[in-house]
């Protein structure tokens, strides 16, 4: 049994979401190993590791689009994880895509397009993310004035994996782009870019909401 086969992310947190609130929402499912919740910088989101793969494809299938609060979180397996069975989600970035398309570069070799979705958000609505191999990656938005200030704001921004891994991403507007989004000039992992006088890491406002919630883990209302 792999590991990561009974691994899942959590995304699309309450900002002010504590683990103990996470395990209420899974502990249903199954035994949890641990809730590893990283909420340091940026939106916060969580990695649940269950004891048994099947409750982790379970709390997939329950838990992925729950409204928690107003906030629908986003389940799903990492990428390249999950069950060797489908189960209709959570296999890799969402399918929903759009003409509004960014390119990225200088991705750190830990960051997945969780990550890239997650930071993001920060501009608007992202309806499709990916990254690839050698560090560059894609994003589109639901809306063209999400993309422009993607491309206005957080170019040169400070990018965080899961795993801690900081770079300085480079964005820019896809005004052709391939079949799969992909940057035409192909860039390394370890090429570097020439640092700006001053950097200043995104400002997230994640707190749409304002307001109470309970936080009894008996919820089962769906969107």
């Amino acid at each position: 049994m792999s590991r990561n086969e009974s691994r899942i992310y959590v995304g699309n947190l309450p900002p002010d979401i504590r683990s103990k609130d996470i395990e209420d929402l899974f502990y249903r499912y199954g035994k949890i190993n641990f809730v590893d919740l990283k909420n340091k910088r940026g939106p916060p989101f969580a990695f649940v590791e269950f004891d048994d793969p099947r409750d982790a494809e379970d709390a997939v299938s329950g838990r992925d689009g729950y409204d928690y609060d107003g906030y629908k979180l986003r389940v799903e397996f990492p990428r390249g994880a999950g069950p060797r069975r489908s189960v209709g989600r959570g296999r890799g970035p969402p399918a929903r895509r759009s003409q509004y398309r960014i390119l990225i570069s200088g991705l750190p070799p830990s960051g997945s397009w969780q990550d890239l979705k997650d930071h993001m958000r920060e501009a608007g609505d992202v309806c499709f993310a990916d990254v690839y191999r050698d560090g560059t990656g894609v994003v589109e938005f639901l809306r063209s004035e999400d993309m422009k200030y993607a491309v206005r704001k957080l170019d040169d921004s400070k990018f965080r994996s899961h795993e801690g891994e900081v770079a300085y991403i480079r964005v820019k507007e896809d005004h052709g782009g391939g079949s799969d989004g992909r940057v035409s000039t192909r860039r390394s992992r370890s090429r570097s870019y020439s640092p700006r006088q001053k950097r200043s890491s995104p400002t997230y406002s994640p707190m749409r909401r304002s307001h109470s919630r309970s936080r009894s883990g008996s919820r089962d209302s769906y969107n």
